[in-house]
């Protein structure tokens, strides 16, 4: 198994050792260090990094599993990882930013399953590899979604249609009404923030730059924000609210719908945002994006609910938001009624070919012989024997009729219970060994046959009626 080493600046830190590869081994195992740096590799015991998957200004994150969990489910393990030179104050304040997002998570990471939920939060301290000082390192442990964020999805593709970008803006509109209901800010809504998962669930991540807005200092606020999302008031360090969070969304609504760079949006000159011309989207929808983008925070909407009634007010199905074509010329002069949707009959299992229900008449033959004569040389009743016999017969018919148990299954059920019964002897006391051959084969002929006239029947009367 190949574990990522997690020290910042580790000129190797893939390793590898091939008693991981086994899972018991994997569980039990106390530690293992970097071949490289001598760093631990199982974080808190129980964590185990497998690559790096990015780094940003304050941490790396890795893609890890967890060893204590059954399945050893993934997660991801951020590092509290600041870059470049910072002074005492902005090195305190970067680990505020780590440390409030860990108490975000847990506070309501379980309360919405469009929030990741956190699992750990702990901090390592080890000697560093080039001296003899020790280093401290802080870790949050996270629940991995397995998908694409919003600005990797954007890359490759062409725009968002109005229909996909209104899918967005509703589903992190519901996200940001709970988490202002909780007295919280996020401050930090972009693409790379908005994650779609394989099943097309989105989810907010990225909590580091969080505001609580009860405990906000007078006003104020640290200058954590995104270049072309963040409104006036953030830029400036004055007081955010809940608009400040609106104004970034309408913003990435904007990136999805044009693919443009948000600072060539917005025209500096006019301190306007120049956009609409690039889009063809419904009108309504755009005078709401255009109010969320207002410069004063009290002028736009003040909470994601005044947004959503807004979007409920036009009225405007799903279906429809997408541009129609032009509609094609009807041979007739009358308006057509419109159609009914062609819905598909449901799929049904393909029929039986003859071989197969004779086969099947075999082997239900041959085995309800095999299962009496059993059955006679352990309950010594008859009564018993014919009840039982065809209760397990009429369940492996049933199991043939809806497919479960089919072609090579019947040579193989037919051959287990030939052999269990013609090598064991209390299993066929009351008959010889050739005997049971001679019942079993007799009783599967007799099966065919009468199948068989039972088709030819059933055929003769179709044709007549």
């Amino acid at each position: 198994m190949e574990v990522y080493c997690t020290r910042p600046r580790c000129p190797r830190p893939q390793n590898y050792f091939t008693d991981l590869d086994d899972n018991i081994t994997l569980k039990t195992i106390q530690q293992k260090y970097c071949t490289t740096c001598g760093m631990p590799l199982l974080l808190d015991g129980r964590y185990v990094p497998l690559k790096l998957l990015g780094r940003g200004g304050f941490g790396a994150a890795f893609l890890a599993r967890d060893r204590r969990i059954p399945g050893m489910r993934q997660c991801v393990v951020k590092q509290f990882q600041p870059a470049g030179n910072l002074t005492s104050t902005q090195l305190q304040l970067a680990q505020q930013l780590f440390e409030r997002e860990a108490d975000v998570l847990a506070q309501i990471g379980n309360q919405n399953e469009q929030i990741p939920d956190l699992f750990a939060y702990f901090e390592i301290t080890v000697k560093s590899w080039q001296s003899e000082q020790q280093e401290q390192f802080f870790y949050l442990v996270q629940e991995f979604i397995d998908g694409q964020n919003l600005e990797e999805e954007l890359a490759p593709r062409g725009t968002f249609t109005e229909e996909e970008a209104l899918e967005v803006l509703r589903e992190i509109l519901k996200v940001l009404k709970f988490v202002h209901n909780e007295g919280i800010i996020h401050r930090d809504i972009k693409p790379s923030n908005i994650m779609r998962d394989r099943h097309g669930k989105l989810y907010l991540l990225d909590f580091g730059a969080v505001k609580q807005v009860t405990n906000a200092p007078s006003g104020s606020s640290t200058g954590i924000y995104s270049m072309g999302f963040a409104p006036p008031e953030q830029m400036s360090g004055g007081q955010v609210y809940p608009s400040t969070d609106l104004y970034a969304l309408a913003v990435t609504i904007l990136t999805l719908l044009t693919k443009k760079e948000a600072i060539q949006l917005f025209d500096g000159y006019s301190n306007q945002w120049k956009w609409r011309s690039l889009v063809s989207i419904n009108s309504g929808v755009a005078d709401i994006l255009d109010r969320m983008l207002l410069p004063a925070a009290n002028q736009r909407f003040q909470s994601a609910q005044d947004v959503l009634s807004a979007l409920d007010s036009l009225s405007i199905p799903p279906t429809q938001l997408r541009p129609t074509k032009p509609s094609v010329a009807k041979l007739s002069s009358q308006t057509q009624p419109p159609q009914a949707p062609i819905v598909p009959p449901p799929p049904t299992k393909p029929a039986f070919s003859t071989i197969e229900l004779l086969s099947g008449a075999a082997f239900s033959g041959f085995e309800g012989a095999l299962i009496a004569i059993a059955l006679l040389s352990l309950v010594k009743s008859p009564i018993i024997t014919l009840a039982v016999s065809a209760i397990i017969l009429g369940i492996l018919i049933f199991a043939q009729t809806r497919r479960w148990i089919e072609k090579l299954d019947l040579l193989i059920i037919g051959g287990i219970s030939f052999a269990l019964i013609y090598f064991v002897p209390f299993l066929h006391a009351s008959l010889s060994s050739g005997q049971v051959v001679i019942f079993a084969v007799a009783a599967g002929l007799i099966a065919i046959a009468v199948t068989a006239i039972f088709r030819l029947i059933y055929k003769l009367l179709s044709l007549i009626f």
